[in-house]
C-alpha cells in the first residue's frame, strides 16, 4: 500500500494536472494518440464533444473526428464521451480510463463529461503537431469529483473595459482548471459597462470618463477620455460561450454604493436634496459619496435594470455588490431621514438593508437570488440573500448562524490585485507592475481553506464555494490582468476543487510547471511564481548559530542563494555572539567573501556594528579576513576553506540581519 501511495505521488508530479483528480491510479501502458484519433459521443455531448475536437486540432494539429455512439461504425483509435446519471457523484464528477484501447471518459452529467475531457488536454503536450509524431498517454483510472459547487473568478470591467475577445479567452482559460462561475463586475463610480436599453444615458454618459490615474501617480490624472461598454449582443453572445463551457455567468450591478456613473447619467436617483449634488463619472479609485437615493422612482429604475439583466443571464444568482456605501449622503438627505422614520430604521445601516431588501423581493419575483458582499448584512441579512465574505471571516460565521449561505473571497487570500512578488521587485520592473499592495504568492493562495469557518457539517453545506478577484484599478490592459491572474489562477482552481486532505503544496507546485507550458503556448503574459523558501542552505552547506531567531527568518536564510530572504536574529547582541557556516566542499580556488548586514524591515536598521568576520582552514583555528564597517565585510579567503564565521565582538542592543554569505 505504502508502495503504491508512492507511484500515485510520483506519477501525480509527472502529469500537469490542476486541478488534481481526487482519485487517480496509474495502469500499465499506454494510449496512442494519433491523427487516426475519433471522438464517440452521447447524442447529449454533442456540444461538448466539438469543443473537444477543437481543442485537440489547436493542441496538436491533428484532426478529431466526431461521431455520433448510435453511428456502429469501427474506429480504430477513438475517445468516448457518455453520461451516466447513475454514478455516485457529485454533480459535475466524470470518470476517466485511459487504455491502450482507448479513452472513455463518463460524466454525472454533462459539465463532467466536460470536466473529464479538459483532463484528458491537460495529458497531451502544451504544443506537439500530430503531423511530426504520435503522442503517448499513460494508461491510468481517475474517479473525479468537485469539493465546491461555485468555483469563481471574478473580473471588474468597471474600473477598465476588456474586449469581449479577451473575455473569450479568460472563458476557456477558466474551463481548462475547471473553474464554473465567472462574476462579471460591470458597474462601477468609475464606469458603467452594459447596455441598459429602456436608459441609453447609462452608457451613453456613464461609459465614459474625463481621466484615469497614470501607474505609478495614484493621485494624479491622465487627461485622458477612457471607457466603453458591451451591447446586449456582445452579453448574449459571451453568455452562451461560458454556457456552452460549463460556465455561469453572474453579473455584478452595484447597489445602493459604487454608483457615481449611473446617477452621473440619471441624477435624479440620486439623493438630490443634499448640498454640493454634483455627480459625475469618477476618474479617481477608491470610495465614492454617490449613492442611490431610496425613492419608489429610483427603486422603479433599478428594477427596469435588473429586468433587462435578468433577461440576459439566466444565471441562478445575480449580484448587486452592496459593498462600501458610504452613509454621508443618506445622513444629510432630508429625504431620506422620512424614509428612515416611515418605515422605523433606527439609522442608515438599516436603510442599507432596506435597500437591498426590496431588492432582494423583486429578484425573487424573477425567481432569482440575490448576492452581495459581506456589507450587505449591516442593519440586518436578508434571509434568503448569499453573503460574498471579502472582509473580516467573521462575517462568514455571521452569516452562518443566521443559516444564510456564503461564498468565501477575502481579500488577504484571493484578492488577485495583490503583489505576487515585493513591491520593491515588482515595481522595479517599471511603474506598469504596480498594484493595490498587499501580497498574494501562489503559495499563501495555496494554503487558504475555504472551509475552515465552519464549526459543523451543516455550516459546511452553507459554505457554496470559493472566489478570486480582479480587481482591475492598476490593470489597464489584458496583458496587466494575465500577469495577476496566471499562474495564481491554478492554486484557486485547486483548492476549489480538491478536498483538503489532499492537498500538498510540493506535490502542487511539480505539476504547475507543466501547467504553465500551456500558459505559454497560449501566449499569456504569466508571472514567474514566487516560492516560500525552505529552510535549507543552497548547497547543504551547514550553517548555525548562537542567536534565537526572529518568527520565520531561519538562519539557513543566510546561505540560500535568494535576494528576497534574510536571517532575522530575535534578541541583543552579545561578545562572541556567531554565525557559523560549514561547507559542503571546501573551496579549490581563491575566492571573495561579502557578508551584508541590516535592512529596512527593521526600523532600528539591524547592522552588525562591531565584528569580524573569520575562515578557518580545518575548524579550529579562526584567522580574520575583515571587520565590519557600515554593517558590511569583504575580503579574501584562500582555497581549502572549509568554513566561515561571523563573529560579534562587543554587545550590541539591536538585533541582526544577515541578508547572504556571498562567496565568488
Amino acid at each position: 500500500m505504502i508502495l503504491m501511495a508512492m507511484s500515485v505521488h510520483a506519477m501525480s508530479q509527472s502529469l500537469p494536472l490542476i486541478p488534481l483528480p481526487k482519485e487517480l491510479q496509474s495502469q500499465d501502458g499506454f494510449f496512442v494518440f494519433s491523427s487516426a484519433t475519433a471522438i464517440r459521443h452521447d447524442r447529449q455531448l454533442a456540444a461538448e464533444s466539438g469543443l473537444l475536437a477543437e481543442k485537440i486540432r489547436r493542441l496538436t494539429g491533428g484532426e478529431a473526428r466526431v461521431v455520433a455512439e448510435e453511428w456502429r461504425i469501427h474506429l480504430p483509435s477513438e475517445i468516448v464521451l457518455d453520461i451516466d446519471s447513475t454514478l455516485p457523484l457529485k454533480n459535475g464528477g466524470y470518470r476517466m480510463t485511459v487504455a491502450e484501447a482507448g479513452v472513455k471518459i463518463i460524466g454525472k452529467d454533462a459539465a463532467g463529461a466536460f470536466a473529464g475531457a479538459q483532463t484528458l488536454l491537460q495529458l497531451l503536450p502544451a504544443s506537439a503537431p500530430m503531423s511530426t509524431k504520435e503522442i503517448k498517454v499513460p494508461a491510468l483510472r481517475i474517479s473525479d469529483e468537485p469539493e465546491f459547487a461555485w468555483r469563481g473568478m471574478h473580473l471588474d470591467c468597471g474600473r477598465h473595459f476588456f474586449p469581449l475577445e479577451d473575455l473569450k479567452k479568460f472563458i476557456d482559460q477558466m474551463a481548462f482548471h475547471k473553474l464554473n462561475v465567472f462574476h462579471w463586475h460591470l458597474t462601477e463610480d468609475q464606469g458603467w459597462r452594459m447596455e441598459i436599453k429602456k436608459y441609453p444615458k447609462l452608457t451613453e454618459v456613464g461609459a465614459f470618463r474625463d481621466s484615469t490615474p497614470p501607474y505609478g501617480n495614484r493621485n494624479s490624472d491622465d487627461g485622458k477620455r477612457y471607457g466603453g461598454f458591451y451591447t446586449q449582443e456582445q452579453v448574449k453572445e459571451l453568455v452562451a460561450y461560458a454556457s456552452a463551457r460549463h460556465i455561469t455567468i453572474v453579473p455584478e450591478i452595484e447597489l445602493p454604493g459604487h454608483a457615481a456613473a449611473a446617477i452621473a447619467a440619471y441624477p435624479q436617483f440620486g439623493n438630490t436634496d443634499i448640498p454640493n449634488y454634483n455627480p459625475k463619472v469618477m476618474t479617481r479609485w477608491g470610495v465614492h459619496p454617490y449613492v442611490f437615493a431610496p425613492k419608489e422612482e429610483t427603486f422603479a429604475f433599478l428594477e427596469d435594470v435588473l429586468t433587462e439583466v435578468c433577461e440576459l443571464f439566466p444565471s441562478k444568482f445575480i449580484h448587486i455588490g452592496g459593498d462600501e456605501a458610504p452613509k454621508s449622503q443618506w445622513n444629510q438627505s432630508k429625504f431620506a431621514k422620512e424614509v428612515m422614520q416611515r418605515e422605523g430604521l433606527k439609522n442608515a445601516d438599516e436603510l442599507q438593508s432596506y435597500f437591498i431588501r426590496r431588492i432582494e423581493k423583486f429578484l425573487a419575483s424573477k425567481n432569482r437570488s440575490l448576492v452581495g458582499w459581506d456589507e450587505i448584512q449591516e442593519g440586518g441579512l436578508p434571509k434568503s440573500a448569499t453573503m460574498m465574505v471579502w472582509r473580516d471571516l467573521k462575517w462568514a460565521q455571521h452569516a452562518l448562524d443566521l443559516g444564510n449561505n456564503v461564498v468565501m473571497a477575502p481579500n488577504a487570500f484571493a484578492y488577485l490585485d495583490h503583489y505576487q512578488r515585493s513591491a520593491s521587485e515588482e515595481l522595479s520592473k517599471g511603474p506598469e507592475y504596480e498594484a493595490i499592495g498587499g501580497f498574494l504568492p501562489v503559495s499563501k493562495l495555496y494554503g487558504y481553506d475555504p472551509a475552515s469557518v465552519a464549526r459543523n457539517e451543516k455550516e459546511r453545506k452553507q459554505i457554496l464555494g470559493v472566489q478570486a478577484q480582479l480587481w482591475t484599478e492598476y490593470m489597464k490592459d489584458w496583458k496587466k490582468v494575465e500577469y495577476m491572474a496566471f499562474p495564481r489562477i491554478a492554486a484557486l482552481a485547486e483548492i476549489a476543487w480538491l478536498p483538503k486532505e489532499k492537498k500538498n503544496y510540493e506535490d502542487f507546485r511539480a505539476r504547475l510547471d507543466g501547467v504553465m507550458k500551456f500558459y505559454d503556448a497560449l501566449g499569456i503574459h504569466r508571472a514567474v511564481p514566487l516560492d516560500p523558501p525552505k529552510k535549507a542552505t543552497k548547497d547543504g552547506s551547514l550553517i548555525e548559530t548562537s542567536l534565537s531567531i526572529y518568527n520565520d527568518h531561519a538562519i539557513e536564510f543566510a546561505f540560500d542563494g535568494r535576494s528576497d530572504t534574510f536571517f532575522w536574529a530575535a534578541r541583543e547582541l552579545k561578545k562572541d555572539d556567531h554565525i557559523t557556516l560549514r561547507l559542503k566542499v571546501p573551496l579549490t580556488r581563491e575566492a571573495t567573501v561579502k557578508v551584508e548586514t541590516g535592512g529596512k524591515a527593521s526600523k532600528n536598521g539591524d547592522r552588525l556594528e562591531q565584528g569580524e568576520l573569520e575562515y578557518s582552514l580545518n575548524g579550529t583555528t579562526w584567522i580574520r579576513v575583515a571587520p565590519f564597517s557600515g554593517g558590511t565585510a569583504i575580503g579574501k579567503i584562500p582555497a581549502a576553506t572549509k568554513m566561515l564565521r561571523v563573529r560579534v565582538t562587543a554587545p550590541q542592543t539591536f538585533w541582526l540581519i544577515l541578508h547572504e554569505i556571498s562567496i565568488e
